[in-house]
Order: C-alpha cells, then structure tokens, then sequence
C-alpha cells in the first residue's frame, strides 16, 4: 500500500503536481488565435462565433492537448507513488522525466505544425485576407508546464542515482 501521507511529499513531487495541474488549466485558455493587421478584417473576426477565432486545447488537436496529459499524469503519479521505494527504484523518477521530454517535443511539433489545423483552402484565405494564426496564452502555459515538469524530473532522476550509489555503499 503506498504512503500517502501529505508531509513525506518532497518539493519536487509538489512541483511536478503544480506543473500537472498547470498543463490541466492550460488546456481551457485560449491555444490558437487569429488575429489581423487590417482593421476591417479584424472587425470581422470580431463578428465571428469565439470558437472560430480562437481555440483551446481540445479544439485545437492532438498535438495541443496530448501533451499536457503527459505533463499531468506523471505529476500526478510521483505524488501518490514517489514515497514507495519499490517503484521509485523501479523507475518512476525515470518515467516522469521521459514523460516530460515527450511533452515538450510534441508540443515543439505542435507549434511548429500550428496553422495545419486549417486545411489548405482555409490558410489561402487567410493568407489572401491578412489574417494571422497566432498562439494563445494556454500554449505558453502549457510550455511552461513542460518546462517545469521536466526540469523538476531530471533533478528527481539525479537525486535518485544519489540515494542509489549511497545504498550500495
């Protein structure tokens, strides 16, 4: 049975927790946005439906929201299971960090891989229009999330070797 108790979770399960619940918030905050130079232009958009204009996470496709489930679950994992031993030893830490790596390549992808979203016919009229398709604050945060996570994960897997090498002496 694991050890839930509260005051045995480190700083770092904490954080990897806080980035998790982070990437969670993210995926409700704007993701993609359009956005465009021309005032006319932009009054239209204003026009539009808000989901037209702007999407979250979940409307904005696999590389948005899959993600900040890898953020997410491993945070949530090191906080129920990083005090039991065995699974720590057997990789948690390992899995967290491998986790958050994934995320934040899929998130590269994800921006880099942004205005396909849009079919071909879509992006020729924004093009034509002057209309841009911009990031929203839901994808930085989502970033920061990654970054965090990650970050906070290779300190666990470092300060595991550490435990590890003093138990074998």
């Amino acid at each position: 049975m694991p050890d839930l108790a509260l005051k045995k979770v480190t700083w770092r399960e904490w954080l990897g927790l806080a980035a998790g619940l982070l990437a969670l918030v993210a995926l409700f905050l704007p993701w993609t946005t359009l956005t465009a130079s021309r005032p006319e232009i932009e009054d239209a958009l204003g026009t539009l439906p808000a989901t037209d204009v702007t999407r979250d996470a979940w409307h904005a496709g696999f590389l948005a929201w899959a993600p900040l489930f890898l953020v997410f679950l491993p945070g949530l994992a090191v906080v129920l299971f990083g005090r039991v031993d065995a699974v720590r030893r057997a990789g948690l830490p390992h899995l967290w960090l491998m986790a958050a790596i994934g995320a934040l390549l899929l998130m590269v992808l994800g921006w880099a891989t942004l205005d396909w979203q849009f079919d071909a016919d879509q992006r020729g009229i924004f093009s034509a229009a002057g209309i841009e398709i911009g990031t929203g604050a839901g994808r930085y945060l989502g970033l920061a999330a990654a970054v965090v996570s990650a970050l906070v994960a290779f300190v666990d897997v470092r300060l595991l070797r550490t435990e590890t090498r003093t138990r074998r002496k």
